[in-house]
């Protein structure tokens, strides 16, 4: 039998190549199937980091049964920070700020420079691993715990919204939303928590009731759809020419049907569905609605991303989008497989850090006495 890691490896040789083929041929509908397929795969370690900080925040069942989870998806920040590259390399193909900035203000235009645009990304890059690295060390020590997540929470909250703003919404520089960083920080939200719970779940770790994380889930969607149905009203309230034609290339051409789509598949479906106590309970129904949950994400990173680029070849980009899906994901794959063989310890997790506990609190009731 052939070696799953080896196949991968096939895979991903093969898709790159044929990248490599697209990136020649046509540039710019190759860079911009790249970038929806890297915004929708690198969403799960970027995402996936929040969720790691708010289980160190709500110490639960979680806290313990998911940590070799989230460190290892966290673990692959660099293989996205490393496949972001060809992005960098044809930035000009798909950011008009970029390309050309002479129409733009002089603060906006100086913010869109080349070596600027590279040095943010960078800077993220290198902010988030950081904080991936210290949440490691701060295992089984509470104190360094909390004070880990708390700061992290909120450093990675700014970055992030920056991030949307510099890679995504920088598409369309004529379109300006107040509500995109956190649009984009619920992306990433969504995608992170579905992976995690989903690779728990399929893991041979018991991870607890299903109830728990279907209220997660459910809850993590609900904010997704507050936060885009904020931005539609807003905007179609204020009526400002330039931000409602945002939604108008995207309700023609048949976007409007790949809208109808996420909607239902990322908002009535899953909130229908997660009525359910029997739903909420059954981790089968658990599973298929992370993956279904995942998968929109590649409908909500096509609607922000494609729209937005002029004179894209449609067979060019659906062939490249392809290519892109297989490369990126068997290498990211086959980084999570390695960090996660990696990360397994000898004994629990779980029993280092509950025996840890204990002994401080052990400690400190012999001090009070």
């Amino acid at each position: 039998m052939r070696d799953p890691g080896s196949a991968r490896s096939v895979v991903a040789v093969v898709s790159g190549l044929a990248l490599i083929a697209g990136f020649i041929i046509d540039a710019r509908s190759t860079t911009s199937a790249y970038l929806v397929a890297w915004s929708a795969l690198a969403a799960i370690p970027i995402g996936a980091l929040i969720v790691f900080m708010t289980s160190y925040l709500v110490r639960r069942r979680w806290t313990e049964t998911l940590h070799p989870i989230f460190v290892a998806t966290s673990g692959i920040l660099p293989v996205a920070a490393l496949t972001f590259i060809p992005v960098l390399l044809f930035m000009r193909e798909i950011y008009p700020a970029i390309a050309d900035g002479s129409s733009l203000p002089p603060f906006r235009a100086h913010w869109f420079v080349p070596w600027f645009f590279v040095l943010r990304t960078v800077l993220y890059f290198l902010i988030w691993v950081a904080l991936a690295q210290r949440l490691r060390r701060a295992w089984c020590n509470d104190d360094a715990m909390v004070r880990s997540a708390s700061v992290g929470s909120i450093v990675w909250t700014l970055t992030v919204s920056f991030a949307g703003i510099d890679w995504l919404e920088s598409l369309e520089p004529e379109f300006h939303s107040s509500i995109y960083g956190l649009i984009f920080l619920s992306f990433l939200l969504v995608n992170g928590t579905a992976f995690v719970i989903a690779a728990g779940l399929l893991s041979s770790r018991q991870i607890g009731p299903s109830r728990g994380y279907s209220g997660l889930l459910l809850s993590v969607l609900l904010l997704w759809c507050y936060l885009h149905a904020m931005q539609y009203i807003v905007i179609w309230s204020g009526d400002i020419p330039k931000e409602v034609t945002w939604y108008l290339v995207r309700s023609e051409n048949g976007w409007q049907l790949v809208l109808a789509a996420l909607s239902f598949g990322q908002f009535v479906f899953p909130f229908c569905a997660l009525l359910s106590s029997r739903v909420r309970s059954d981790p089968h129904w658990l599973l298929a609605l992370c993956g279904l949950t995942l998968a929109m994400r590649w409908l909500e990173a096509a609607i922000l991303i494609l729209p937005a680029i002029h004179g894209v070849s449609a067979i060019v980009t659906g062939a490249m989008l392809i290519a892109a899906g297989f490369f990126l994901g068997a290498i990211f794959w086959l980084a999570f497989d390695a960090v996660l063989t990696r990360s397994e310890e000898p004994e629990p997790l779980g029993a280092i850090w509950w025996r840890a506990r204990a002994g401080a609190e052990a400690r400190s009731a012999g001090q009070g006495r």
